[in-house]
């Protein structure tokens, strides 16, 4: 069973520049880690991830800030409500397989101009995580298109500001979830993606 939801940035990013694929590859690697590990500050301190929204935007008027100023201001508030009566979670576990999988997508879709998560070649999430190992609970993707800074990424997510069930942030804050994969690239179309994919346990074939 699987979970999955996808959102289109309405802010363009920095693209990741591919001038010596070395330098790339270990700049892509650190964004990766700095996307999860934003995405698990978020969940160990929802509270306090809460707050900082808080500065950062008058939710009951105008939202000034330029990292969130397109965010729906409903959606806004209603993350910061949400994220005061989360309860802490554990933080996810980096898993190389999931990574894999997330890689696989972001390379292949990333060439093109499509989005969502199916990859160019027809590939849904759950064949692309069987290519990679056998997982075990619930699966979910999340894709951020649009942004590089690792907060802007998640924040997204966690806002999730046109996405009237708010999967990306159901995934985020799933308590069923214990592990999870990261891979960012440039995007055609967007300029840069991120996708992330959870799991309840993952073992890499």
């Amino acid at each position: 069973m699987r979970r999955a939801s996808v959102s289109a940035a309405v802010l363009g990013a920095l693209s990741l520049t591919a001038s010596a694929q070395p330098a790339a590859a270990a700049a892509a690697g650190r964004l990766d880690a700095a996307v999860l590990a934003e995405v698990n500050y978020a969940r160990t301190h929802p509270a306090d991830y809460a707050r900082e929204l808080r500065k950062r935007a008058y939710v009951g008027g105008v939202v000034g800030d330029s990292e969130i100023g397109n965010e729906d201001v409903d959606a806004l508030q209603d993350a910061i409500e949400f994220l005061m009566q989360q309860r802490p979670l554990p933080p996810l576990k980096p898993n190389e397989g999931l990574a894999e999988a997330a890689r696989a997508h972001a390379s292949a879709q990333g060439r093109t101009y499509q989005v969502g998560h199916t990859s160019p070649g027809g590939q849904g999430l759950s064949e692309r995580l069987h290519s990679h190992g056998v997982w075990a609970g619930l699966a979910a993707e999340d894709i951020s298109y649009g942004y590089q800074d690792p907060r802007e990424v998640v924040r997204q997510l966690i806002i999730d500001s046109g996405v009237p069930n708010r999967g990306h942030r159901d995934n985020i804050f799933g308590a069923h979830y214990q592990a999870a994969g990261v891979s960012c690239a440039p995007h055609r179309a967007w300029r840069a993606m991120c996708v992330i994919d959870f799991a309840g346990a993952f073992v890499k074939r």
